[in-house]
């Protein structure tokens, strides 16, 4: 007798190949057949004629601090993704020492906007080493994971201080290359390491202080394990980017590693910047390289209120200099005259109309209600101010908890962007879920996928989409058991209604620790959600289902 068995769906398996009406079986956590399927189950789960596909993959996401608590990784599940994969951008929460938490913790919230309350209400500190970290995660786990270990908390680890300070010397590549081993053995399933990121002093990262000797002797690790290296390259700059793709492709055919680097963004003030990414990840495909980019399927959704740091300011440095501080220092700097001038003069010679005119006032505690869903543009003309004053005095009059949201921010083209995705060497990924908690919408990128370049524009079809995040996915990070509907592989099943399934109107959602706020994207036509054989979601509700696994 079977486990379970879903019914008569149209089964889509993550391989590419054509749809086909069917069953699914289960037993053991495993699949053990599919196609038309005789026999008896303890459970049947009708698919009524909608898609059954694998268990959806996220490649990049920011889940370590929340798995501590939140073993579903909401939203993830209710979106059909049973796989992520957290630790990019050179973080991870292990291996790290007791005394450098608070320092890696200010990473994570300068990098990842993520609130205190986080690592200090939500969990004890048990651990330092990966399998400590990894035994602390597994305990309750709803979804499975791929954890990488980051670079910058390996040099910090075998540093010190100095891992913001200087290049490693050869003793010190040695003991981070054991270090990594001994993470890869405990189930990390790659490093990764940035060349942007700041800590929340303005200070580069660790990893940014490592020359190309270190990456490399790491990345011979790498080779051994065959794990993955990812990247977050000079993104903002096309030539640079370029070159890190050069150099991925170098470290690549060395150790015969794949690598992976994000994110890549259209914008229409840079048009050609994709094209000429493309090409060259082409070019170096063509030598036997794996550099595979990762591209999100949806528009940025960027909130922010003065109450929290946000990246939303970076470009602006006053701005950024005093929103950095605690809401106290805040309040007391926005009341002074000459630094407002200041910002005000910072935000450009409109008066910060052109950055700041389209945002929307999204409410908060203390918002007044005439404003919301209102565009600050239309209500600094009405006050007689310019962008950036009204900015300034709509959070000074209420405490600073008002919220305003800049919504799809590029990457907004969807005839631009449906060829891109649809391109064979695109990996699909970037969705920083888990990270951003209060300022982006940090997932509906399968929901998206499927309404807007499958259903609506037709860049891809079912069959594609699909394999797209489930099996390609899985190829491309070595996930061996997972991403396709095949007998002898884990049950991660998702079932869902291709002709409804769409990411749906942000929701303020408070279950973050210590009541905090964050945006999520909500889901629709995902119907049932199956976690290595056991239903996990189903019917717009979470299960009590604890069957995950940290899979490599």
């Amino acid at each position: 007798m079977f486990d379970l068995i879903v019914r008569d769906g149209l089964v889509v398996d993550g391989s590419g190949a054509k749809a086909f009406r069917g069953d699914v079986a289960v037993k053991d956590g495993k699949i053990v057949a599919v196609g038309q399927v005789s026999g008896d189950a303890r459970r049947i789960i009708d698919a009524g004629g909608r898609v059954v596909a694998p268990g959806f993959i996220d490649p990049h996401t920011h889940f370590d601090v929340q798995l501590l608590w939140d073993g579903a990784a909401r939203p993830a599940l209710e979106h059909g993704v049973t796989c992520v994969v957290p630790g990019n951008c050179s973080l991870s929460l292990a291996p790290l020492k007791a005394g450098d938490r608070r320092q890696v913790v200010g990473m994570f919230q300068q990098i990842e906007e993520m609130p205190p309350e986080a690592f200090t209400q939500a969990f004890e500190w048990t651990w330092e080493d990966f399998a400590g970290y990894r035994a602390a995660i597994e305990t309750g786990l709803s979804i499975n994971v791929a954890p990488l270990v980051g670079h910058s908390v390996i040099r910090l680890w075998v540093m010190g201080p100095a891992a913001q300070q200087r290049a490693a010397t050869p003793a010190e590549i040695v003991a981070m290359q054991d270090l990594l081993r001994e993470c890869l053995a405990a189930g990390a399933v790659g490093l990764s390491t940035s060349f942007v990121d700041t800590d929340e002093n303005g200070r580069p990262v660790p990893s940014r202080f490592a020359q190309f000797e270190e990456l490399d002797a790491l990345c011979a690790v790498l080779g051994e394990f065959d794990r993955m290296l990812q990247c977050v390259p000079e993104f903002y700059a096309t030539d640079i980017t370029i070159a890190r793709i050069d150099q991925l492709a170098e470290l690549s055919l060395k150790y015969g590693i794949t690598t992976t680097f994000s994110p890549v963004f259209d914008n229409a003030g840079t048009p050609e910047n994709v094209p000429r990414i493309m090409a060259r990840v082409e070019e170096q495909f063509a030598r036997g390289a794996k550099v595979w980019p990762q591209m999100q399927t949806r528009p940025l959704d960027l909130s922010f209120s003065f109450l929290r740091p946000s990246l939303y300011f970076a470009r602006l440095p006053r701005w950024s200099r005093v929103l950095r501080q605690a809401p106290e220092i805040v309040l007391h700097a926005l009341r002074d005259p000459e630094t407002v001038a200041k910002m005000v003069a910072d935000a450009g010679p409109d008066g910060g109309d052109k950055m700041l005119g389209r945002l929307i006032c999204r409410g908060g505690d203390a918002a007044p209600a005439a404003m919301v869903g209102r565009t600050l543009r239309d209500i600094a003309a009405e006050r007689g101010q310019g962008c950036a004053q009204a900015l300034i005095d709509i959070s000074l009059e209420n405490g600073l908890d008002v919220a305003f949201l800049d919504a799809d921010i590029g990457h907004d083209n969807t005839d631009r962007i449906g060829p891109m995705l649809a391109h064979p060497l695109v990996h699909i990924g970037a969705s920083d879920g888990g990270a951003h908690l209060a300022s982006f919408s940090t997932y509906g990128d399968t929901g998206y996928l499927f309404s807007e370049f499958v259903r609506k524009g037709g860049h891809m079809s079912l069959e594609q989409a699909v394999a797209k995040i489930t099996g390609e996915t899985a190829d491309i990070w070595g996930l061996k058991d997972r991403g396709r509907l095949q007998a002898g592989l884990a049950a991660d099943i998702v079932v869902f209604d291709p002709d409804t399934i769409a990411r749906e109107a942000e929701l303020p959602t408070f279950d973050m620790p210590g009541d905090g706020m964050r945006y999520v994207r909500a889901a629709t036509g995902i119907d049932t959600v199956l976690v290595n054989g056991q239903v996990a979601y189903a019917n717009g509700a979470y299960t009590e289902a604890r069957s995950g696994v940290v899979c490599v």
